[in-house]
Parts: C-alpha cells; sequence; structure tokens
C-alpha cells in the first residue's frame, strides 16, 4: 500500500459508509493541509459486507461539505492484504477492534498496528459511536472527533 518512505493508515468501521470514510477524508485534508500528502497513502475499509460498493452516507456526505471537505471513496471490505501493507489499522470501536483482531490473528507476518482511532482523542472520547441513521448532530459528532483524533495521531506518528 506505501510507497518507500512513506506511512500508510487505513480507517475501519463496520460497513464502510459513515465513520471510517469520513476519517479517511479528515486525515487526507489534515496531511493536504501540512504538505505532507506524499509521505501517507490514506484508505477506509469495512468489516462488514453489507454496504461493500456503497458512496458514503448521504448525511456524512453533508456533514462533511458543510466543513469544505470531499469524499469520494466506495465502500470496500478489509482484505487479509490490508494487514501486510498498512502500518497503521484505526478503527471506530471495540466491535471493529475485535474482528480485525481476530482476522490479523489469521495473517502471518501481518505489520499493522490495529488501534482504535479514539485512542488519539485528548478528550478521551474513545469509542466513535456509529452515526447511521442518526441525526445530523451525531454526524457533526463524528467528524469533531474524527479531527481531534486524527491531528493527535498525525503529530503522534510524524
Amino acid at each position: 500500500m506505501a510507497a518507500a518512505g512513506s506511512k500508510s493508515v487505513l480507517f475501519v468501521c463496520l460497513g464502510n459508509i459513515c465513520r471510517s470514510p469520513m476519517a479517511e477524508a479528515v486525515f487526507r485534508k489534515l496531511v493536504s493541509d501540512e504538505g505532507v500528502s506524499h509521505q501517507w497513502t490514506i484508505d477506509s475499509a469495512a468489516t462488514a459486507t453489507y454496504k461493500i460498493g456503497c458512496p458514503p452516507d448521504y448525511q456524512g456526505q453533508s456533514c462533511m461539505t458543510k466543513h469544505g471537505i470531499s469524499m469520494n471513496h466506495i465502500a470496500r471490505q478489509i482484505t487479509n492484504d490490508d494487514f501486510l501493507s498498512c502500518d497503521y489499522i484505526l478503527c471506530m470501536d471495540e466491535s471493529n477492534l475485535r474482528d480485525l483482531t481476530c482476522q490479523c490473528n489469521q495473517v502471518q507476518n501481518s505489520k499493522a498496528k490495529i488501534e482504535l482511532l479514539g485512542s488519539y482523542d485528548p478528550q478521551n472520547h474513545l469509542i466513535i459511536e456509529d452515526p447511521y441513521r442518526g441525526s445530523d448532530e451525531d454526524f457533526e459528532t463524528v467528524y469533531q472527533q474524527c479531527v481531534r483524533c486524527c491531528k493527535s495521531f498525525l503529530e503522534k506518528s510524524s
């Protein structure tokens, strides 16, 4: 996934239509604003299969547009190759973490560091709750958490 001398991060949630594509888009904007896009390979994926091929949720897209961030991602499921090619796999909740850890344990030579994205939150909100079918405020909460966590992650991984 990552070119020589660069780092790679994969954001993961259940369906890859709300939280993880929002985190991916936020992180893309952060690294672009910092002028370090060339140092990163960034993607997102799902642990489940039922939204594969779908664009991001319309409420998430609306939230991101409000903040001047574009999203152009199509949902995909995480693959065993992701564990071999990604430096960091950052997920949204304990269920994602369990699923990823279980799958990673079946992949020889995995190099990915699997963590909760919320572990980087300076406000210590460990879990990024799924806003699917929630209110616009729920998506705004996810956006704000992603901004805080991604800024902190970028600082600590640079």
